[in-house]
């Protein structure tokens, strides 16, 4: 049974290529790295198993939901039932069952993964070091650790694009419901602050309007993707409404560093985007520059005040620099443990300006709180969500047949046959460099955010590097496989 994709690109559109038909199952299957035994009995499963309903999948979906709706803020009553917390555990509880059921250990282990766990364990150890202790710890217990536990279930179940996309559909409507009300609350002159900043409609991790528009610019090239992807018009008509509001939420958020991480993110996947669909990227460009004097005339006025001191009416601009400089000598006075997960915020020593104030930057951030090695977790957790465009990109390449074999490398198809159909590799390349722009632009706008322990960044890191864990998936199996003997003969 062939994997269907539920978004297609141009010309490639219900074209099948050859690939044997067992293939397109192999990425419903969990596997763990190359030295899993488990990966040779995923090209056994049979057609039954792939049909019956993955519960892991779906608490996933359900705890997305929550989370992004937060239904809790809006539906009276629903405060004291935590949703959130049953779909995660039902989640969890059903991904680990169908592992153990199959023989297998109770989670896959990424390089993601161990270092995600990793950065848990630094914020543990340094906690007795922190200025205060039980507030480090709470901040594992009560945040952190449900991040963790949820990629895990993301790392388990995210085994197919076509689970991918859906996982997308969900992150995307989510957030684009929240920008919808961000806008209409702005039209209306609701929800705003700080002289008509409009803030989240939900509380949690959208409330701040600098974080509303950091979850804007790392989701709306998702949008996109899902948008010039889409089969019926009705889904490109939707989500490229989703993508225009969560646009116009940036702006009337007036967050200057939403404002240069949708720069940057805008000009990557145009880049990404040129390749394939040039006329689209030119007719977005027109869009794009038609629409910039429609802004507020207040919103570049509060933008031009990122190079120009002297137009930042409330001095956040400097308080930014002050509370930047204070968490770089503290990394400096505690360079290997820091003052504790979440502490920054509570470390007043004599001569601090900007008393209970965070880092308001991500880097400094985990410098300042966890010291050393959660900066070098940390930022090897960057680096793979950033690398993890090209290394799929290469495996792609490989799985197409594109790149011929060598020794230290054998042709990955034993019967010559690509592993990837024409559809699903554009997809998988036009996700690359959606996932690419992502994360680059959430990077830059969470320089002007304490944001490291949040799970925007964690999502996205997942989304990255699912596609890569797929193609290393099949490729493994069809290595194993001997040359004389077809995949399609072991099912």
């Amino acid at each position: 049974m062939n994997e269907r994709l539920a978004f297609s690109f141009g010309s490639n559109r219900g074209v099948a290529a050859h690939a044997p038909a067992s293939v397109g199952r192999l990425a419903d299957v969990i596997v763990r790295p190359r030295t899993d035994e488990a990966i040779d009995q995923a090209a056994a499963v049979p057609d039954e198993t792939e049909r019956k309903r993955d519960w892991g999948f779906l608490g996933l979906l359900v705890f997305t939901a929550v989370l992004y709706f937060r239904p809790q803020d809006q539906i009276p009553g629903l405060s004291f039932l935590p949703l959130a917390e049953i779909a995660a555990l039902f989640g969890l509880a059903a991904m680990v069952y169908n592992r153990m059921s199959r023989g297998q250990t109770f989670s896959r282990l990424t390089p993601e993964l161990l270092a995600v766990a990793g950065l848990g364990v630094v914020m543990l150890i340094t906690a007795p070091f922190s200025v205060w202790a039980g507030g480090a710890v709470h901040t594992f217990t009560d945040g952190f650790a449900k991040v963790l536990l949820i990629y895990i279930l993301m790392t388990n179940t995210l085994t197919s694009l076509v689970r991918v996309q859906r996982f997308m559909m969900v992150v995307v409507t989510a957030t684009g419901y929240l920008a919808t009300r961000g806008v209409f609350d702005y039209a209306r002159g609701l929800n705003l602050i700080e002289n008509g900043r409009v803030q989240g409609a939900v509380g949690g991790m959208f409330q701040n309007p600098n974080d509303l528009a950091l979850n804007m610019v790392a989701v709306l090239p998702i949008a996109v993707l899902w948008a010039l992807g889409a089969r019926r018009p009705a889904q490109r008509l939707f989500a490229g409404f989703l993508a225009l509001m969560m646009l116009c939420t940036v702006v009337v958020s007036y967050s200057r560093g939403g404002f240069l991480g949708l720069a940057l993110m805008i000009l990557i996947l145009a880049w990404h985007m040129v390749r394939r669909r040039p006329a689209a990227v030119a007719a977005a460009a027109v869009a794009l520059l038609l629409a910039l004097p429609l802004a507020p005339a207040s919103y570049w006025n509060r933008i031009a005040s990122i190079t120009d001191e002297s137009l930042d009416e409330t001095g956040s601009r400097e308080a930014r620099r002050v509370a930047m400089r204070e968490a770089w000598d503290t990394f400096l006075t505690f360079p290997f443990y820091g003052v504790g997960a979440g502490m920054f915020q509570a470390y007043n020593p004599p001569g601090r300006q900007e008393i209970w104030r965070e880092t308001h930057n991500v880097v400094l951030q985990v410098a300042a709180e966890l010291g050393i090695l959660g900066l070098a977790l940390f930022s090897f957790l960057l680096w793979r969500a950033l690398a993890a465009g090209s290394v799929t990109r290469r495996l792609l390449r490989r799985a197409s047949g594109a790149s011929p074999p060598s020794r230290r490398r054998p042709a990955p198809q034993p019967s010559g046959a690509p592993l990837v159909t024409r559809e699903e590799a554009t997809y998988i390349d036009a996700h690359a460099g959606a996932m690419t722009a992502s994360v680059m632009g959430w990077f830059v706008s969470a320089l002007f955010a304490s944001v490291a322990y949040t799970w925007t960044f964690y999502y996205l890191l997942a989304l990255a590097v699912a596609p890569r864990d797929i193609l290393r998936a099949r490729l493994t199996v069809a290595a194993k496989t001997p040359r004389h003997q077809d995949v399609g003969a072991r099912v």
